[in-house]
């Protein structure tokens, strides 16, 4: 689904413009950049939660030559996925 797609299904549930959904998405994206940016985790009740993630520095191997290579450490936003979302694309298993 692109954003144009994204928008005019958004604009027809809520009743209202393009213009309005878009700023809408807009400020959403913009909101929860900000926060994990600051380290707080957003919430999206039945879709999922965005956090920041700090990784340790740790050893790994160049594929090419076997060499061992320091990884340094970093910071990664991670998305986990809501159970209700999930059961509902995938199905609830037996």
């Amino acid at each position: 689904m692109t954003k144009s797609e994204l928008l005019n299904q958004l604009a027809e549930a809520a009743g209202i413009t393009k213009k309005q959904a878009d700023t809408v998405l807009t400020s959403l994206l913009e909101i929860c950049r900000k926060a994990v940016k600051k380290g707080d985790p957003v919430k999206i009740p039945g879709l999922g939660i965005l956090r920041l993630r700090k990784m340790k520095a740790r050893m790994g191997r160049n594929p090419q030559t076997g060499e061992a290579i320091k990884i340094p450490a970093r910071k990664k936003v991670g998305f986990t996925v809501a159970k209700a979302f999930k059961d509902s694309v995938l199905g609830v298993k037996k």
